[in-house]
């Protein structure tokens, strides 16, 4: 029993913000590609799926950040870096995991599979990409967001793996509801990054909150306020119903309430704001959902 505790504390199972974050996007994605509810295989898949892979992108980055995590307070007691998981396990795990949400994506169509190797790609890239970019959340960004692309696949795609398959199967909508959630990616990371500035700035890490400096506050507000800008104009027309606009209206008295969590760069000012975003997600979703029933 405690060595399932170790791989629990691995997948952050005690704390579902994180997955809810990925889940929410990619759900509304899924309503809006749908024109309303999706059918039950497609919302099992991109649920347990989401969960999945957000879990197996613990089990890598854990691995990646195992030498700076013991030097940052808040990671320090983190399974492999306290050495209660070792490397081999955690990358096992992670690997099983990943190889369970393959198996949920080929019950797909041809086109979503393809699209699924893309994700992968991006989600192995991220714990690295913060040795080498100055803002690597623009990388999480995208990384959290294909969901996205992936659900109008599984609505609108096809037998083909070719790229003018690749194309029909993600409409312009869907790159533009991408483009969208990257800045309330980078919205809701730079916030994390805040919270562990001090350390990161002695171990040498690059993050955004780092990048951004004295900016940090106002550069996230910004992004959240074009995250729902473009998700509202991109959707004018789709689900421009009351619901949704009384939706993105309590989105945004979300984001207030974030710039006064923020407001004096605290630890538990901006560890809060962090953990509290799924519930900014989830208003949108909701929103789309009223306004397509």
């Amino acid at each position: 029993m405690h060595h399932l505790q170790r791989y629990l504390d691995l997948i952050r199972w005690n704390r579902p913000a994180g997955w809810l974050l990925l889940l929410w996007p990619s759900l509304s994605a899924l309503w809006i590609a749908s024109g309303g509810f999706p059918g039950w295989h497609l919302l099992l898949v991109f649920t347990l799926g989401t969960f999945l892979m957000r879990s197996a992108g613990c089990c890598i980055n854990d691995v990646a950040d195992r030498d700076f995590d013991r030097h940052v307070k808040r990671t320090a007691q983190r399974p492999v870096t306290s050495g209660a998981v070792s490397v081999r396990q955690a990358l096992a795990l992670g690997a099983a995991l990943a190889l369970a949400a393959f198996g949920l994506v080929l019950t797909l169509n041809a086109t979503t599979v393809a699209w699924s190797f893309a994700a992968l790609a991006v989600t192995l890239i991220y714990p690295y990409a913060k040795r080498l970019v100055s803002m690597p959340q623009a990388v999480l960004g995208v990384a959290f967001s294909f969901g996205i692309p992936m659900a109008f696949s599984a609505v609108y795609g096809g037998a083909g793996w070719d790229l003018a398959a690749l194309r029909q199967s993600t409409p312009a909508l869907a790159w533009l509801l991408l483009l969208g959630n990257l800045f309330w990616v980078l919205a809701y990371d730079t916030e994390y990054a805040m919270v562990d500035r001090d350390d990161d700035l002695l171990i040498g890490m690059k993050t955004s909150a780092i990048t951004l400096g004295r900016w940090d506050v106002p550069v996230v507000l910004a992004c959240y306020v074009i995250y729902l800008t473009i998700w509202s104009l991109a959707l004018q027309g789709r689900v421009s119903s009351s619901d949704f606009w009384a939706a993105i209206g309590v989105a945004g008295l979300q984001v207030v309430w974030h710039g006064w969590l923020i407001r004096s760069r605290s630890r538990d000012g901006c560890f809060k704001a962090f953990r509290v975003n799924h519930w900014l997600g989830f208003t949108v979703f909701a929103g789309i959902v009223l306004a397509l029933l």
